[in-house]
């Protein structure tokens, strides 16, 4: 239970979407609603002896606790948490009542269905009130039929191709293997596709399911602008998923540094792995009852940004997230992991963030959104603790300055490496092995232009010669 100083705070804080407070005399309609929209909510805690933001405490505690557990039961149906308990704040009484995240069921007060927006306590609507019963396992959108919807509207090639690729499957048939898997399902002696089978086989998914798409962008800037590449991704979700897959080969920026041995190495802006590991979360995790926003994949000079409609489902919220394991769309889940496409079920979360640390990148940010989910990465480096920082090399902009000075591809891959490799230093031979299209007078070039611009500085002289970035000068000040 939350301990007494951080009741006070919360109090003084005022109401909010997770937390309430109630005086001892009132109404039982309040109570009822009060629990009901908590609950329908994201959990939450009550305080009971509560006047304004004062704390003034209750004359009967016993009873108060009565009148909270019968507002439990007349709840439908009866809402089971921890039973309220009586503290003591400043020497007063109070009843303080948890409500878990997460709770199993939707719930009602005379056929009425409420939830909080805020400190609000508001009907939801019919949409709202759908996605609820899907997202708390009342009604399964996945094993749902969709309307108009026949056997005919199956991909059967790419589901035979998904059930020969299953290990142990022996002689059971296709139909079989599907309705198992949860893609098909058997209503008055007659098959029909479930809406998983048709994101997951259908020959035309967007027929049915308008707006199942991916959109991806490519920006030239920090921001959005009118220079941009943009590609609409439709079809089935794994195929969604692969094409987005070429989107971010085509659309991500190559970074070549050099090992100490000189060797030539490419490596994307992110790790690809990461990247992939985000749109292949987006896709299988988004909300497909929301039909009016998809999948979105922008790629800014700065970041990455993979939304994806539908807030976190059941007890996952952005502070739990790395812990915290539920799955929205099961069936898609298991099909996807069946396919290659997700690994480890429930682990993408920490796989990114070990990934972006591997390559030296800041940490991803989780937002949740009103209508929707968003992680945010980017292709800066990870601050270095105060303890340990060290000496910052000039930073290199990818996009063809440095140092507000304009250098060409060439030019930025030999400051590139002089800041990456462990030697420090590029030679004429080293720039001409990375560009051997090149000729050697324009690699001498490239390297003189860059001691003119006052970037690099020439070490020695003729065949011994090598190039280093040259140091600020310090500054001296008389004593």
């Amino acid at each position: 239970m939350t301990d007494p100083a951080d009741i006070k705070r919360r109090i003084a804080g005022g109401r909010t979407e997770t937390f309430d407070f109630l005086a001892e005399n009132a109404p039982t309609a309040q109570i009822e609603q009060t629990l009901l929209s908590l609950a329908n909510t994201h959990g939450g805690i009550v305080v009971f002896g509560v006047v304004g933001k004062s704390i003034v405490g209750l004359e009967d505690a016993e009873k108060g606790v009565d009148r909270l557990l019968k507002a439990m039961l007349r709840i439908t149906p009866p809402l089971i948490i921890p039973l309220p308990k009586a503290e003591e704040i400043d020497g007063k009484k109070v009843i303080i009542t948890e409500i878990p995240s997460g709770m199993p069921h939707v719930y009602a007060l005379d056929g009425t269905y409420l939830h909080r927006e805020g400190k609000d306590v508001i009907p939801l609507t019919p949409t709202e009130l759908r996605r609820l019963m899907i997202q708390r396992g009342e009604f399964s959108f996945e094993t749902s039929i969709p309307l108009n919807s026949s056997m005919e509207d199956i991909d059967w090639t790419k589901a035979r191709e998904y059930v020969k690729s299953l290990p142990g499957i022996g002689n059971n048939d296709i139909e079989s293997v599907l309705m198992n898997r949860g893609c098909l399902t058997r209503q008055e002696d007659k098959l029909y596709p479930t809406a998983a089978g048709i994101l997951l086989f259908g020959k035309n998914p967007q027929q049915f399911f308008p707006g199942t798409e991916i959109t991806a962008v490519r920006f030239a800037s920090e921001t959005m602008g009118d220079t941009f590449n943009r590609q609409d991704i439709r079809g089935t979700l794994p195929e969604q998923i692969q094409r987005a897959e070429t989107f971010l080969v085509d659309h991500l920026r190559k970074d070549v540094k050099l090992k100490e041995t000189m060797a030539r190495e490419e490596r994307f802006e992110y790790p690809m792995e990461a990247a992939r590991e985000l749109v292949v979360n987006a896709v299988a995790h988004r909300d497909y009852t929301i039909s009016g926003d998809g999948v979105r994949l922008y790629i800014f000079s700065n970041r990455m940004e993979v939304y994806s409609a539908g807030k976190l489902p059941g007890p996952v919220t952005v502070d739990n997230i790395k812990d915290e394991r539920f799955s929205r769309n099961p069936i898609l889940v298991q099909v996807l992991a069946d396919m290659g496409f997700i690994e480890r079920l429930g682990y993408g979360v920490d796989r990114v963030m070990e990934l972006m640390r591997q390559q030296n990148l800041r940490t991803p940010e989780f937002q949740e959104r009103r209508g929707g989910f968003q992680v945010v990465i980017y292709n800066e480096a990870a601050p270095i603790p105060q303890k340990e920082a060290k000496p910052q090399l000039p930073k290199i902009d990818l996009i063809g300055t440095y140092g507000g000075q304009e250098v060409n591809p060439r030019q930025e891959i030999a400051l590139n490496a002089l800041t990456t490799s462990g030697t420090g230093r590029i030679t004429n031979g080293d720039l001409k092995s990375l560009f051997p299209d090149v000729h050697p007078e324009t690699i001498r070039r490239d390297l003189a232009d860059l001691v003119q611009k006052d970037i690099l500085r020439k070490i020695g002289q003729k065949r011994g010669s090598y190039y280093v970035l040259k140091q600020p000068e310090k500054s001296t000040e008389k004593q």
